[in-house]
């Protein structure tokens, strides 16, 4: 198979949704064990919320006319985190499957707006904030493939990998969307000075991904746009990144992980600093939020 490259596989100027986990959680009251949104598809109460939380976004893609991405809730459904809430393989391999289905009856919904792609979005393994033991690519890549494989089979348009932390998952999980002939989209997370938390700088984290497995491009997420902006060393794998979902809050990720209400953020901030970072991207093409942020950050970060 041959890689698709920048952002091909698209075709305009897209948003996606925000922080999921915590609009879930403090917009819409919804408890996650876990941090884990995937088990709201087990129950009819769940998927309307989760239909109301995607159709305030697609409200916001009709408003500024532009494409529309919806990602699964399934960042936590892989074999580790999965395990903790009583999912086996087999039943993380029918709820992977069942988040793409639902998303397809959302966009069969969504017919007003003019293209909308459906992402199966993958976690790390471990920790989203913390990095841990370096890992070995194909390790890594066996143990995605699963979800991976789950998403294709179920007709996701791509893969996303979120808040990695660390170059050789991605390697891993890029690997594991090659051989599933799957568009992959690699996912990093940064701390306040631009790197990865394992410390990878940007740069080389996304050119050593590219050089072994060449996913379809490169998201930046979970990270408010000043902390990213340090990481933003000039060269060409600025082109390769095609999505950027900051979070809306300043606080670090230790702070993030101890605070027990939600950080909104400055939205003149969040938007100033976001559209300097989106100077240097020419191929960014959707336009998205993470923790902490809502329909109404996404708006004001399109113009709407």
């Amino acid at each position: 198979m041959t890689a698709t490259t920048s952002t091909s596989w698209l075709s305009g100027r897209y948003i996606s949704d925000g922080g999921l986990e915590t609009g879930l959680i403090y917009d819409h009251g919804v408890d996650l064990p876990e941090f884990a949104a995937f088990p709201l598809l087990d129950d009819a109460s769940g998927r309307e919320v989760l239909r109301a939380y995607y159709d305030s976004y697609a409200a916001v893609a009709r408003r500024a006319g532009t494409g529309l991405t919806l990602e699964s809730p399934t960042w936590r459904a892989n074999p580790d985190w999965g395990a903790k809430l009583g999912y086996d393989r087999a039943a993380l391999d029918r709820v992977n499957r069942v988040a793409v289905e639902f998303l397809h009856e959302l966009r069969d919904s969504y017919s007003d707006i003019h293209d909308v792609r459906i992402i199966g979005a993958i976690g790390p393994r471990g920790d989203g904030y913390v990095a841990g033991e370096r890992v070995d690519p194909a390790e890594a890549a066996d143990y995605h493939r699963g979800q991976v494989e789950a998403f294709a089979a179920a007709g996701a348009d791509a893969v996303g990998a979120y808040t990695l932390t660390g170059t050789e998952e991605g390697i891993g999980i890029a690997r594991a969307g090659r051989e599933a002939e799957i568009t992959v989209l690699i996912g990093f997370t940064v701390e306040t000075d631009g790197r990865l938390p394992d410390g990878t700088p940007l740069a080389e984290a996304v050119t050593r991904v590219d050089n072994d497995a060449t996913p379809a491009g490169f998201i930046i997420n979970c990270a408010h746009p000043t902390h990213i902006a340090p990481g933003f060393d000039e060269g060409e794998w600025l082109s390769r990144i095609v999505k950027l979902s900051p979070n809306a809050s300043t606080l670090t990720h230790a702070e993030l992980d101890e605070a027990t209400e939600l950080d909104a953020g400055d939205l003149d901030l969040l938007s100033t600093s976001y559209d300097e970072l989106t100077k240097q991207l020419p191929n960014l093409a959707v336009m998205g939020g993470c923790c902490g942020t809502g329909p109404e950050h996404i708006a004001v970060l399109v113009g709407v």
